[in-house]
């Protein structure tokens, strides 16, 4: 066989016989030599068009309609015709089938980069760790987003598109309070979840009488008889998942909203892991197409030359502007997450005297392989981060801590440095800044004025002075008050229970008759 004959492909052309070529052969590396374990891969090619539509629907290209989702693709067309943002190469679908949508105005070079970085790097990423096992259902999520399709189109045909429009503005606007935080749950089964909206929707059918809208309401019972602890038990309070307090708990909504707050509420669950593993997610997509375009090379599947615009487009991902550049916004994901996986390599592989102090589970281990996939199993950011960012990593990206009090006159003051005490500051502030505990503002539903107004009460304990934005809050509830059809109460309040600032929004009239 010539060397020739070897090559992947020649140019930048390719077909889809090429197209499956490569991926047979990245799956060869990928699981034979690497170890990973993936989903089975269905590739999808699509256009520039196709592209921005599912950068519009948060990256889920079969999903229901929404206005908010044209005007994203607008803006986005807008931008990307006047050359002012460019188009992800992919996007990879955490189903299973594992779904890799590529753009079809790729090179050959990087169609085999994509296959590497998302059919493989992701897809085992997806599989295997353990925040996508315990909240996520890859099996199911297909079929799920199929039935809100068409539940969400069934609701427009029979109660108008302005009714649903209406209802997922406010669903959206508390899509990142509508997850469950802490395992416990039961497990999602998302095909389980369409049969039951079936069965629940054949029910209302079926037991449907006009008449019963004749029938006058009889006395109901004061609730101030009840005391607070046991009316708090009652509703399930306090309560974090606000979605899932208004799809049970609101007195006026009907069956079809409570279904339409259902599904957003699953889907905001799904994207939740994806939230806390950013840097791990997109470090081991990284790390995998490195390892898988390396070999490709050095088994000369790759050319010179393919591999030179592979290494370009590399560098381009993994850049991390210095915080001075003006394109500088935090730490670029792919750059810190390639960086720490080729570092614990490192550690693994030829650690020196100081990897042995800080590391001495993993250092000189040897296969470098088995600790990554250990690791990218049961870690997400904030522990990944406070467990493997290494000393010479923090050396080399010159990390430094800056404290800044608006109480202290003492104006800003560097206090972490490169020694032992700075490095193990370095690390916890970092990670922290991954940390949905830390970073999410932690909002729960606390009561309801069952006796009086039916208030909704909510607070929101402030942590290191972090306040809600005054104008974002009073939009979002503003949505709230609107779902739950009369007034919401918000508190502010730091640790020792001291009110900051409180808010108030009232229902309104079109809202409320829904």
């Amino acid at each position: 066989m010539t060397a020739t004959d070897q090559l992947l492909f020649q140019g930048a052309d390719w077909d889809f016989r090429t197209l499956q070529k490569i991926c047979d052969t990245c799956e060869q590396v990928a699981c034979d030599e690497l170890g990973l374990d993936v989903y089975p891969n269905q590739i999808e090619v699509i256009t520039a068009e196709q592209m921005l539509d599912a950068y519009s629907s948060v990256g889920m290209p079969l999903f229901y309609k929404h206005w908010s989702f044209g005007k994203h693709f607008a803006f986005q067309e807008a931008s990307y015709r006047k050359g002012l943002m460019g188009l992800a190469y992919e996007i990879v679908i955490n189903s299973s089938p594992c779904i890799s949508y590529l753009m079809e105005e790729n090179t050959a070079t990087m169609q085999t980069l994509v296959i590497a970085h998302a059919a493989f790097g992701h897809n085992h990423f997806f599989k295997n760790n353990y925040l996508f096992k315990q909240w996520t259902d890859a099996d199911g999520i297909l079929d799920y987003l199929e039935f809100a399709k068409r539940y969400v189109a069934h609701c427009e045909d029979r109660h108008g598109r302005q009714a649903v429009e209406h209802t997922l503005d406010a669903a959206h606007a508390l899509m990142s309070h509508g997850i469950d935080r802490y395992p416990g749950k039961k497990s999602l089964d998302l095909r389980a979840e369409e049969k039951r909206a079936g069965r629940r929707r054949a029910h209302e059918e079926a037991a449907f009488n006009d008449l019963w809208r004749t029938v006058p309401g009889g006395k109901v019972k004061s609730s101030a008889i009840l005391d607070v602890e046991r009316r708090r038990q009652m509703l399930g309070l306090p309560q974090e998942n606000l979605l899932y307090f208004l799809e049970k708990t609101a007195p006026r909504l009907r069956p079809w909203q409570r279904e339409l707050l259902r599904i957003v509420r699953h889907i905001a669950q799904y994207f939740y892991p994806q939230s806390q593993t950013k840097v791990m997610n997109e470090g081991t997509a990284t790390y995998v197409h490195y390892r898988i375009m390396s070999r490709l090379h050095q088994q000369g599947r790759l050319t010179d030359g393919n591999f030179l615009e592979f290494l370009q487009s590399h560098t381009n991902v993994v850049f991390q502007p210095e915080f001075d550049d003006p394109r500088y916004s935090g730490f670029n994901p792919y750059a810190l997450g390639f960086a720490m996986m080729q570092d614990i390599e490192r550690i693994v592989t030829d650690p020196d005297a100081e990897d042995r102090e800080w590391f001495p589970d993993i250092a000189g281990k040897g296969d470098a392989m088995a600790v990554l996939r250990d690791i990218w199993a049961n870690y997400r950011d904030e522990s990944f981060i406070s467990q493997f960012m290494s000393p010479r990593l923090m050396r080399h990206f010159r990390l430094f801590h800056l404290h800044d009090d608006p109480e202290e006159r003492a104006g800003i003051l560097v206090d972490a440095i490169h020694n032992e005490r700075g490095y193990r500051r370095l690390r916890r502030e970092l990670a922290r800044q991954y940390d949905v505990g830390f970073i999410d503002p932690n909002i729960e539903v606390v009561d309801v004025d069952l006796a009086g107004d039916r208030r909704l009460m909510l607070r929101h304990t402030v942590v290191k002075g972090a306040q809600l934005t005054e104008t974002d809050t009073k939009r979002v509830l503003q949505h709230l008050a609107d779902l739950w059809s009369y007034d919401v109460s918000l508190v502010e309040s730091d640790a020792s229970g001291t009110v900051l600032k409180e808010y108030v929004a009232h229902p309104r009239s079109a809202a409320a008759a829904a």
